[in-house]
């Protein structure tokens, strides 16, 4: 069986060959797993509220502090698995 790291990144691949587009929610739930399972706790300022996209992908990334990359890694996997119909 593959390692997570492995896993993680077939999914990063995969995502861009779904059948069809998720919508708004599932993306900013990619984004925010895919940033925090690669690079941590979100860091930065906050975008203002009129760059609104920015703002929602950031608060999304936010709502995942403190949790472990490796669980980050795997709740991503799992949705573009289930995203894919597997």
């Amino acid at each position: 069986m593959p390692d997570l790291d492995s896993q993680f990144a077939a999914a990063a691949e995969q995502v861009k060959q779904l059948p069809e587009r998720p919508d708004n929610d599932a993306l900013l739930t990619l984004y925010a797993l895919y940033k925090q399972g690669s690079e941590g706790d979100v860091s930065g300022r906050r975008p203002s509220a009129i760059s609104f996209v920015d703002r929602a992908k950031y608060d999304a990334w936010a709502e995942r502090s403190g949790m472990s990359q490796d669980e980050a890694k795997q709740a991503y996997v799992d949705l573009v698995e289930e995203l894919s119909g597997g």
